[in-house]
């Protein structure tokens, strides 16, 4: 298995079903604060609901589709990136991210987001990254912000979260864009 470096005794690396009993314990540590947004927490309520999880996202990266990765600090999972959606032809895709409360504040997503758009333009030829957020999740707002990305327009109550309807804020980045920031 691979790993990369984010920092000194960080790493991001694939997050697969093998994985199940980290990743529920992980979801078990911080299930409130990573589902007060993201949905996946709600679908994991035991380790065979996030081993199925993983998997599904398994067959999707067999498929050159969406894809998942964690994100260990001192060999702990606590959090990840993903690219919930990965068009390689029509050169589009998004990618998003979770984090428990112990490991928030020390620049890990911003760092993992970074390393998957690089892999985004410079590997696979992606035209377009979107990062789509809840209007209430200013700290994922913020990392969009952080990576340079544009803030395109809010759908409104376009997703449904735990019963209640909620905006969510488009951002994106070019390929051109991110080339130029990465030059400068």
């Amino acid at each position: 298995m691979f790993s990369i470096d984010l920092a000194e005794g960080a790493q991001l690396f694939p997050l697969e079903a093998r994985h199940a009993e980290e990743f529920f314990a992980h979801i078990e540590r911080g299930r409130e604060f990573i589902g007060q947004y993201v949905g996946f927490p709600d679908r994991s309520p035991d380790v065979d609901a996030a081993r199925a999880f993983l998997a599904k996202y398994a067959v999707k990266a067999g498929e050159d589709g969406a894809r998942f990765f964690g994100i260990r600090l001192d060999g702990t999972l606590v959090g990840g990136v993903l690219f919930p959606n990965f068009d390689a032809d029509g050169g589009n895709c998004e990618i998003g991210c979770w984090l428990e409360p112990a490991a928030a504040g020390r620049g890990l997503i911003t760092k993992a987001c970074r390393v998957l758009i690089d892999y985004a333009f410079g590997e696979r030829g992606m035209h377009r990254v979107e990062w789509h957020a809840a209007t209430g999740n200013k700290k994922s707002l913020a990392v969009a912000e952080r990576l340079g990305m544009t803030r395109e327009g809010v759908m409104r109550e376009n997703y449904l979260h735990r019963g209640v309807r909620q905006d969510t804020e488009v951002w994106s980045i070019l390929a051109h864009e991110w080339a130029a920031a990465r030059t400068s």
